[in-house]
């Protein structure tokens, strides 16, 4: 498997995080085709940075929330990964059930199979599960009626958009039986899909930031 090579913008980002990690004030760039990450230690030491200080701007840029599920170019999913350098006990997994009940307004539910933790309420899933060097924090949601009725709307609307076609070819828009039913139509693919579509930024905005700041806390237990 081929090393891989961190983007510009994430080189720069882990530089400026690592120069912060050392307490370094230097001002870093990277070349445009990206760095490897033994490439990355090499200009740390250069500079004085240490490698552990490199690791983990490395892993502040890892984990970082993946981009939402869209449908149509609409937000139906967030997920957020983070992975720990090492395995949380079980009273820190009780506090972080706690801190996801009251940080979602659910108690959802609690499962524990073998080493794998999860919590759950509806499509809102949480899952802690073990890697080679600790453990590894899943979180995602899915709006799962929004899809549905988007496309139900969108399909109404089209319907309404071929009888209207059809009544006009066929001499019949002073039917007010036809127009009135191409109305209905219409006027319920409209509602449908903006039921389906209203608000769903604005959930997916919410939805990241609690995410986010979940990410956070648990990411500053480690030590």
């Amino acid at each position: 498997m081929s090393e891989r090579r961190f983007s510009e913008e994430e080189v720069a980002e882990i530089l400026k995080y690592a120069a912060e990690a050392q307490d370094s004030g230097r001002s870093l760039t990277a070349p445009s085709s990206g760095l490897t990450l033994a490439e990355l230690n090499e200009i740390g030491r250069e500079v004085g940075i240490s490698t552990e200080a490199m690791q983990q701007a490395v892993r502040r840029i890892d984990n970082t929330s993946q981009p939402a599920r869209t449908f149509l170019g609409f937000p139906i999913g967030v997920q957020r990964t983070v992975d720990l350098d090492r395995k949380l006990t079980d009273d820190e997994w009780d506090r972080l059930v706690t801190d996801l009940r009251e940080t979602f307004d659910a108690r959802g539910v609690v499962r524990h199979e073998g080493s794998l933790r999860s919590w759950s309420n509806g499509n809102l899933q949480v899952l802690l599960e073990p890697t080679a060097t600790g453990q590894r924090l899943r979180l995602r949601t899915l709006k799962g009626e929004a899809r549905g009725l988007i496309s139900g709307g969108l399909a109404m609307i089209g319907a309404a958009s071929v009888l209207l076609t059809i009544s006009t070819v066929a001499g019949a828009l002073g039917d007010g039986g036809s127009l009135a039913a191409v109305g209905t139509l219409m006027t319920g693919g409209i509602a449908m899909f903006g039921v389906g579509s209203f608000g769903l930024p604005a959930w997916a905005r919410l939805r990241k930031r609690q995410m986010d700041e979940i990410a956070e806390r648990v990411s500053g237990g480690q030590s």
